[in-house]
């Protein structure tokens, strides 16, 4: 079974390198173009082809044969869609890979189009379901192999493996989880999608719900809302866009751990949101829009991250200050 293998991020990378390390007959990977990072802005390889190159599968320049890499900035275009039919691939296998596939392209495959979706669909169609599954206090998410159409996440589900969320785990530590549990996912189903005996389960459309791709500005903190959402927005958060407030000096502060306060005083009722309740050596205690949340650990802007008891020692912080 000839595979084109399409993804970018380590998400992606897990699934390519367990396919491969499976013995799985990849032809082609497809991943995009190297992009500006880091503060110097040099262009950098996405890890799917750090993988791929790992692998002794190499960047094509021109036609060849063998098992080449592709990366282009457009997959929908006719230049690309003729490079990728000429691996005449049998089935491709997408995940996170950034691009939306032209319906020439999905019908291409004699076996299809399957995707690794990191949620139970059809909750969590979208982009960011992993760090939505944390904000929608989720009591436990999964692996959706979906056989691809032309809608966002809307196709006919193959196969499904959940886990529980723990109640610590953050937007990194559960994309590692389901990086590892998509590329074992993927494994398992390759005899079954090779011989067609997998059942297609159409999606029921009144259980679907949506997730949009997070932006820098949804770490901004909003002290108004309740002290149990921010909780979870600082753990979905990290480690990117991560939850950023402001110092009464102007200064940002990324916010990394916290917890809810069960036994806040009633004193603190009609505080400001945002107001600096107490401070202990290993703590910050902030009002929020209901309750309070105690902030154990931080970063202030080009410093790294830190316990509070160290941030304190440097910088100090007094009951009745309002963070912004």
């Amino acid at each position: 079974m000839r595979i084109a293998f399409m993804g970018t991020p380590d998400y992606a990378e897990a699934a390519l390198a367990a396919l491969l390390e499976a013995g799985a007959e990849v032809v082609l990977v497809v991943t995009q173009p190297d992009r500006p990072r880091g503060r110097k802005g040099e262009p950098a390889p996405p890890p799917v082809k750090v993988c791929a190159k790992e692998h002794g599968i190499q960047v094509r320049y021109a036609s060849s044969v063998g098992r080449y890499l592709l990366q282009p900035a457009k997959v929908r275009t006719e230049e690309s869609v003729e490079a990728i039919r000429e691996y005449a691939p049998d089935l491709f296998i997408v995940a996170a890979f950034g691009q939306i596939l032209s319906k020439e392209l999905l019908d291409m495959p004699p076996l299809g189009c399957v995707n690794i979706h990191a949620s139970l669909l059809p909750r969590l169609r979208g982009a960011s379901p992993i760090q939505q599954a944390i904000l929608d206090g989720e009591g436990k998410t999964g692996i959706t192999l979906m056989r691809m159409d032309e809608g966002v996440d809307t196709g006919d589900i193959l196969l499904q493996r959940s886990i529980e969320i723990d109640p610590e785990d953050t937007g990194g530590t559960l994309f590692d989880k389901l990086s590892r549990l998509g590329a074992s996912t993927i494994v398992e189903a390759l005899p079954a999608l090779e011989a067609g005996t997998l059942t297609p389960i159409p999606q029921d459309e009144s259980l679907a719900t949506h997730c949009s791709r997070l932006t820098k500005e949804d770490g901004r903190v909003v002290w108004t809302r309740p002290a149990v959402e921010l909780e979870r927005r600082i753990r979905a958060l990290d480690p990117w866009p991560s939850s950023t407030a402001k110092l009464p000096d102007g200064r940002g502060l990324k916010l990394w751990r916290a917890r809810v306060v069960e036994d806040i005083d009633v004193r603190t009722e009609g505080m400001t949101a945002g107001s600096i309740l107490e401070t202990n050596t290993d703590s910050i205690i902030i009002q929020t829009g209901d309750g309070a949340i105690a902030v154990s650990e931080v970063q202030l802007e080009g410093k790294r991250r830190m316990s509070v008891h160290d941030f304190l020692q440097g910088y100090q912080l007094q009951p009745g200050m309002v963070l912004g």
